[in-house]
């Protein structure tokens, strides 16, 4: 599979689901084929934003989790006995 492409089984759920959308909230009836050529479209010329996003998304939440780890790590830290 080529990048930005989607399975079979990824197409049987995201057309009718795309197509839905467009009726019920556009009021815009296309076709089967014209729902995968707009899928299409989306992977191929806006798929790089989203996939960007979610990889900063990723980035922010493991950074996140890091910092508390070394948090929790800072507070496991013995101290000498007073004296």
């Amino acid at each position: 599979m080529t990048p930005g492409a989607f399975s079979k089984a990824e197409l049987a759920d995201l057309i009718p689901r795309l197509q839905a959308f467009l009726r019920d909230d556009l009021d815009v009836e296309i076709s089967e084929l014209q729902a995968g050529m707009l899928l299409d479209f989306m992977a191929r010329d806006l798929g790089h934003a989203l996939y960007n996003r979610a990889l900063y998304d990723a980035q922010a939440l493991i950074a996140a989790k890091a910092e508390a780890m070394s948090e929790a790590l800072y507070a496991l830290e013995r101290k000498p006995p007073s004296r």
